[in-house]
């Protein structure tokens, strides 16, 4: 039980972790994209201060000499910030709202009409951290800051004839009670509530962009515990195949080899071979129909039950028989299996075979070449209950080969949607004939990767030969 809750603690830890990355990573970018857009802000009040210069706008040129000067200049601050930080202190994210705020606060002061539209800039800037709290906090600094320089904005300011119409003496700066009463009515509160609506807005897209944030943090997680399970899964399969070659150094009557490369992470693919008894050899290959975590887990299944039924002096056909009617009774999800099941008597040279739906083998004499042995193939395994299976037979002599495999070698495809096929397969075989199995078999690989290039491949492709050297007890 404390290894059950230390792993579970692990796991909330490595979680959390992983969100607080994501978060700071978020954060360093948005401290990035704020200097940014106040870059762009002191681009626009410079532009503006020159129009002003040439008599394009009216504001009062001292007005605007005093104050857009510490607007710019409070609007590089970040900027100059994130150059020399990189943008990777958590603090300069207050940093970048606090430089917009008192940017367009000394903007309202100076020209309270046309600075009114400009403090959405520090609520949208909030934005960039997805963070609610802190566009809460930026609301109420901005309505504080807001309501201020109206009334700053009153005394030293530009001023605001179009709102303050009705008050004869605002030229002449006599601030009465009545005026302050007014511009409270009808400046502060109303543009507040406006203020209070675009906040609504800057809130919920903060919220949301940070619940799709969290929800991207949690599939990347998910994704990354799928990802270690499959490669748990990869090694398990692959330990569950014969991968130590040569396989039998002890057994001078035989030379085998085998390989398998999955499509996915794990295959439907599968290979075997393992001593029947002392004289007799067993070799098999089988596809299951599907890819991934579905048809590697009925792999396993098929495996073991071939393994298991396979026994010395039982007919293969039979063996084929049984294994099928266990499988269609665990087969839920409509799976099958082409398999190829042969058994080499050692002394005899008997090559004993079922074979259920797979491919032609391909056989080479000794000091011929490789040919396809055209038999015919039983029903697949799991298909149908109660089938039937016939066993066939070849007589081998010392120096034949049997090289057998599944359809993602010929139907391996490149670009242009081509096929690798059976007399592709035919001639590289052909070519590399008096290699041995451990041989022959990357060189069918490398010329398949040579055919398909740069395209994906989309089936298991798995190989199996093995050579019969000698008859047991016969003089070398």
């Amino acid at each position: 039980m404390s290894l059950k809750k230390n792993r579970e603690k692990k796991a909330k830890q490595f979680n959390a972790e992983s969100e607080w990355m994501a978060l700071r990573e978020n954060e360093e970018e948005a401290n990035q994209y704020a200097a940014k857009c106040l870059t762009v802000c002191a681009g626009v009040g410079a532009i503006a201060w020159l129009f002003n210069l040439v008599g394009i706008f009216i504001i009062p040129p001292k007005i605007m000499n005093i104050g857009m000067p510490f607007t710019i200049l409070f609007f590089l601050i970040p900027a100059l910030l994130c150059r020399i930080t990189k943008g990777k202190p958590l603090w300069l994210k207050y940093v970048s709202v606090v430089c917009g705020i008192t940017s367009i606060f000394i903007l309202s002061c100076a020209m309270p009409k046309h600075g009114v539209l400009a403090w959405a800039v520090p609520l949208a800037l909030s934005c960039h951290y997805y963070s609610k709290k802190l566009t809460q906090l930026t609301l109420v600094a901005s309505w504080v800051l807001f309501s201020v320089s109206i009334y700053i904005g009153m005394y030293f300011g530009e001023g605001d004839l179009n709102l303050m119409i009705m008050e004869p003496d605002i030229e002449k700066r006599i601030i009465t009670g009545q005026m302050l009463y007014d511009a409270s009515l009808f400046f502060v509160f109303p543009r507040a509530l406006v203020l209070l609506g675009l906040c609504s807005i800057c809130t919920t897209v903060a919220g949301r962009t940070r619940r799709l944030l969290d929800k991207q943090i949690k599939d990347s997680e998910e994704r990354q515990r799928i990802s270690t399970e499959l490669d748990v899964a990869t090694r398990i399969q692959a330990d569950m195949l014969p991968c130590i070659f040569p396989a039998f150094p002890e057994r001078p009557e035989f030379d085998i080899y085998a390989t398998m490369n999955p499509a996915k992470e794990v295959g439907g693919d599968f290979y075997d071979f393992f001593m029947v008894d002392d004289t007799h050899l067993a070799v098999v290959i089988a596809d299951v129909s599907g890819k991934g975590i579905p048809a590697a887990l009925f792999m396993v299944i098929g495996k073991t039950l071939i393994k298991d039924h396979t026994k010395p002096g039982h007919d293969l056909g039979e063996i084929f028989s049984e294994v099928n009617d266990l499988l269609c009774e665990s087969n839920s999800e409509g799976l099958f299996i082409t398999a190829f099941e042969g058994i080499l008597d050692l002394v005899t040279g008997e090559f004993r075979f079922v074979n259920a739906g797979h491919e032609m083998p391909f056989i080479a004499k000794a000091d011929a070449a490789y040919e396809p042995y055209k038999l015919r193939p039983g029903f697949v395994l799991a298909g149908m209950e109660n089938m039937k299976y016939q066993s066939g037979c070849i007589q081998l002599s010392p120096g034949d080969k049997i090289f057998q495999y599944t359809d993602g070698v010929t139907e391996a495809t490149n670009a242009a949607h081509e096929l690798y096929g059976m007399e592709r397969l035919a001639k590289v075989l052909a070519k590399n004939t008096a290699k041995p199995p451990a041989g022959l078999l990357p060189a069918i690989k490398a010329d398949i990767d040579a055919f398909v290039g740069e395209a994906p491949q989309f089936d298991d492709i798995t190989m199996l030969c093995v050579s019969y050297l000698k008859a047991l007890n016969s003089p070398d």
